[in-house]
């Protein structure tokens, strides 16, 4: 027989070591350090709440317990620094080398109730989703190279943050890799006069989607035409000016896929990309999977009820680094080295079996209950 390359206790080994070196937390008595991180991790690889999890375990502690000591993160700027520490730590060797393209994208999280003065300032509003207009928002950096989008950064956005704060922090974060930025792919979200001027000042690549206004007038008389093209075009804003940029139109002739027929227009936003005309689409389209990382984030988040943005910004964070971990565990355990790139096998190690690792190894350990007493 084989010998295995990676086991459920080795999975679990790797996120825990992770964890007690860039997030330790103090802790007395018979619930230690390391069982607090172990019913983290069986609610985050379950999606599950942590009293759930304290429940349905034999030998685990009651859920007020491990509750306790998350509450006691208390600096949102040191557990954001941490955090990142632990992100970079777990990104694969040589990902980072040379010049790349990096995504930024923002995360919302719904938020429902009242909040109090000290969690109000952590809450931000936007379109109605899923029954609420508040969101713990979240704003994260990828690295993205042959198809690889890794996690570098994670940052909470605060509600009085500017959108150039935003783009201005996320770089800061990851400054000790000494990343060299091909160019940015930025989300739509932060299309406006400040962000694209204070893009342009220092002269950095970017691509980013148009926001399409207006009924005939704005952005959206540019959409016209059978061809691509490229051409200047100057946003007014009332409260920040002017700005003039490069916008791309891209011509793409549905022929019935999506259900759509004719031609379909995207409009991109460009500063300094050498890219031919049409080129911009395909290479923007790389961003989406940043999409999936998020989705691929929602599996693996500790699900709670807790006012505490502190708190929800760790639970939050731990699901980013198990992603990097899998990540981080496919590229050294689950692939095969040779001439021109190693050679990944994505489909024998899915984030779901991780997962999946990550629980047996726990319910080993503590047991999960099996009959139910009055």
């Amino acid at each position: 027989m084989k010998n295995p390359v990676i086991t459920d206790e080795q999975t679990l080994e790797e996120v825990i070591n992770c964890l007690e070196k860039y997030l330790p937390v103090h802790t007395q008595g018979d619930c230690d350090q390391r069982t607090v991180f172990e019913i983290l991790i069986r609610a985050a690889s379950a999606g599950d709440s942590v009293e759930n999890t304290c429940r349905i375990l034999q030998d685990a502690p009651c859920g007020s317990d491990i509750r306790y000591h998350p509450d006691k993160y208390n600096d949102m700027n040191e557990l954001e620094s941490n955090i990142c520490k632990a992100l970079h730590d777990r990104l694969p060797p040589r990902i980072y080398k040379g010049r790349q393209a990096v995504a930024v994208d923002l995360n919302l999280i719904p938020w429902y109730g009242k909040p109090s003065p000290a969690e109000e300032p952590y809450i931000c509003r936007s379109q109605a989703k899923v029954g609420t207009c508040s969101f713990c928002a979240y704003a994260t950096l990828y690295i993205i190279r042959k198809g690889k989008r890794i996690t570098a950064a994670v940052i909470p956005v605060r509600r009085d943050d500017t959108d150039v704060a935003v783009i201005t922090r996320l770089p800061d974060r990851i400054s000790p890799l000494n990343l060299r930025i091909k160019r940015l792919l930025i989300d739509r979200g932060f299309f406006s006069v400040p962000v694209i001027r204070w893009l342009k000042a220092p002269d950095i690549p970017f691509e980013m989607p148009v926001v399409v206004r207006g009924k005939k007038g704005g952005t959206r008389q540019l959409l016209c035409g059978g061809r691509s093209y490229e051409t200047d075009y100057e946003m007014k804003s009332q409260r920040y000016g002017t700005v003039t940029f490069k916008i791309r139109i891209i011509c793409v002739y549905s022929m019935g896929r999506y259900g759509r027929q004719g031609i379909t227009y995207f409009a991109y936003a460009v500063h300094r990309i050498g890219l031919k005309l049409r080129a911009v689409h395909d290479d923007y389209r790389k961003r989406f999977g940043t999409e999936t990382s998020c989705r691929l984030k929602n599996t693996c988040r500790i699900r709670t009820s807790t006012k505490n943005p502190v708190v929800r910004f760790l639970f939050t964070g731990i699901a980013f680094i198990l992603t990097d971990i899998w990540v981080r565990l496919i590229w050294e355990f689950v692939s095969l080295p040779r001439k021109g790139g190693r050679l990944l096998f994505h489909e024998c190690f899915p984030l779901k079996l991780m997962l999946t690792f990550l629980r047996q190894a726990v319910d080993r350990k503590h047991q999960l209950i099996n009959a139910v007493y009055l």
